[in-house]
């Protein structure tokens, strides 16, 4: 026979406290007094009570649950963002529902139009693949934040990136400093965060007196995208003394075709990539990168959505927050 599951009456009882009282502290109300608060969640766990959160949500009207979307799973920057996210969505005493479309516009349209069933109160698109008119027809039922990509704001539409323009030359600097010319890039295809650092490396090149060394080969911000672009431009003839890669992920690629071709790093190729993954940071690996603030892009995000959510005069706007460089072991001058 199934035991009966303590209510929110057994907890105000076993606390001394009003059902009232419990039901405010249940939501995070600062009416409730650190000592009725600590009573209440030390009968709570004494009786292993768990609050019903439809129960509430009707009762509220309101969810108090935050929707995520993912442009993809396996890309390793995005579980960054999203645990900046959920740290400030948490300490709000709100839930997180996590979905993805996969690089897929009609499965993430689907996956955003279940996200608006559940009554999600606000909406963190973690880079997407929808058209701009699909994402201002859903920041008309609710705020939306959108990190890594700055091309669309308007009412109830926000973004949180970094300045990829800053942390292009600086990626560039880094190689000039060191004495590199030769530097070729491996592009990430027509996202803006990729478009952005193809566009400056040229602009980099062409500064330094450079147009005629100026190589793109077209990757898709990918490992298996990165490995085959680096082959196909070292089967071309003599190897540039260094290569940009548009993201950390095509930069481990691009490592993995060097080795193929017997190329030493750094000494024979110099190789720099772009986010700060925490994979690059292995001493088998110590790739030289542009780190993203990948953490506080989430918690900044969440912030700019709850502040959207209680309906606080600001204006739609792209938030740019700074990158730094991470000098490791895969740069160095070039060999005379």
């Amino acid at each position: 026979m199934n035991e009966r599951r303590p209510t929110i009456h057994d907890v105000a009882a076993r606390a001394g406290v009003s059902k009232s009282l419990v039901s405010l502290a249940m939501r995070g109300s600062p009416k409730v007094s650190d000592a009725s608060r600590a009573a209440i969640e030390k009968a709570a766990a004494e009786l292993g009570y768990r609050p019903n959160a439809t129960a509430r949500s009707l009762a509220d009207r309101r969810s108090r649950t935050i929707g995520v979307n993912m442009a993809e799973l396996d890309n390793p920057i995005f579980p960054d963002m999203l645990g900046g996210a959920h740290t400030v969505i948490r300490s709000r005493n709100y839930n997180t529902m996590l979905v993805s479309g996969e690089r897929d516009p009609e499965l993430e349209t689907m996956e955003l139009a279940k996200l608006l069933e559940f009554q999600v109160e606000g909406l963190i698109l973690i880079s997407h693949r929808l058209p701009a008119e699909t994402v201002r027809s859903l920041a008309d039922e609710v705020p939306i934040v959108v990190l890594t990509l700055k091309d669309l704001t308007g009412p109830g539409i926000d973004s949180v990136v970094t300045d990829d323009e800053m942390g292009t030359r600086m990626a560039m600097q880094h190689l000039f400093d060191l004495g590199h010319r030769d530097i070729a890039h491996v592009s990430g295809g027509s996202l803006e965060p990729a478009v952005v650092r193809e566009r400056i490396y040229r602009s980099e090149m062409q500064a330094a007196g450079l147009e005629s060394l100026t190589r793109i080969i077209e990757g898709d911000l990918t490992n298996l995208g990165g490995l085959e672009a680096a082959r196909s431009l070292l089967r071309d003839g003599e190897p540039p003394t260094a290569i940009f890669a548009s993201n950390d992920i095509s930069a481990l690629g691009v490592m993995a075709a060097c080795q193929e071709f017997g190329l030493n790093i750094p000494s024979d190729i110099s190789i720099i990539g772009y986010d700060g993954i925490a994979l690059g940071a292995l001493r088998t690996l110590s790739l030289t990168t542009i780190a993203q603030p990948l953490d506080r892009m989430g918690q900044v995000a969440a912030q700019r959505l709850f502040d959207r959510m209680a309906g606080a005069d600001i204006d739609d706007r792209s938030i740019v927050l700074e990158p730094e460089l991470l000098t490791r072991g895969t740069t160095a001058p070039p060999r005379v």
